[in-house]
């Protein structure tokens, strides 16, 4: 029975979420509520406390040492703190995506739920922040929130639009200390390609790391082919899939690493590090 638990809970990681009876949703949910969400963290300029570290705390081994009255002398140490990344997620909920846009948006639920410091924006043909919905504890009524509050659900897309919406109003304002951002397309897009191509550069000049997650990569044989992905693929740290359980485990394992320095662009990685596959 065991075997035989782990075999449909295995099949379950691999088969794509646009596939799923509602019976498989609600498991997927329980699984992506209790998958363990951590994000990279940054040094900052504060100071702690720690048993090692690269300064002396000069005042404190002072006190240690006037309370032994003056000797043996133990030193104490003071590290830098480290504060989590910020994680921003931009979600296409057009038309197109109308298969996984639901199932994504329960594990930008739990996501939101998991973590501190997550900014939510879904965009068809313009960018609508929903960070505030997406607090409440339940998914169903958060969801349901998120599709009263756009206007364009299942719409068109206009990602150059929503893109440059966001690096005009929003960047500068939730893309502080070296934030991830996180886009979630199939890139099927009606607007202007030019304009796609440049605010995606704007945005990947702003931000620490910019994964795009596509769905349909995870299909047998699928090409970049569609015209908004190639034109975003130039400013695309990571290019991954987002169909299956799968998928998700192997974002949070690249969201939780550490990554101090500057930041690694694609260009300068080594060949096929850009592209994940399942």
């Amino acid at each position: 029975e065991d075997v035989l638990l782990f075999s449909a809970r295995e099949a379950l990681r691999k088969k794509d979420f646009s596939q799923f009876s509602d019976d498989e949703i609600a498991e997927a949910r329980r699984i992506m509520a209790s998958m363990a969400w951590r994000l990279s963290t940054r040094e900052t300029r504060r100071r702690k406390s720690a048993p090692h570290g690269a300064l002396v705390d000069y005042r404190k081994t002072l006190r240690g040492s006037l309370r032994q009255g003056g000797m043996p002398l133990e030193l104490k140490w003071r590290d830098r703190k480290h504060r989590m990344r910020p994680l921003v997620l931009i979600c296409d909920i057009s038309g197109s995506m109308d298969r996984y846009a639901r199932m994504l948006l329960r594990f930008v639920h739990a996501l939101e739920q998991g973590l501190d410091a997550v900014e939510v924006f879904v965009f068809g043909t313009r960018l609508t922040r929903i960070t505030r919905e997406l607090r409440r504890r339940d998914v169903d009524r958060a969801i349901a929130d998120v599709v009263a509050s756009v206007d364009d659900w299942s719409g068109g897309t206009r990602i150059g639009e929503a893109i440059k919406t966001f690096n005009y109003e929003w960047s500068r304002r939730v893309l502080r200390s070296g934030a991830t951002v996180v886009v979630i397309s199939d890139g099927w897009d009606r607007g202007d390609p030019d304009l796609l191509g440049d605010e995606m550069a704007r945005l990947q000049r702003s931000c620490r790391r910019l994964i795009w997650l596509n769905p349909l990569l995870g299909a047998p044989g699928y090409q970049p082919l569609t015209q908004g992905i190639r034109v975003a693929l130039p400013s695309i740290d990571h290019f991954l899939p987002v169909h299956n359980l799968q998928s998700l485990q192997t974002l949070a394992t690249l969201l939780g690493e550490d990554d101090e320095g500057p930041p690694l662009r694609r260009s300068q990685r080594a060949p096929g590090r850009a592209t994940a596959t399942t």
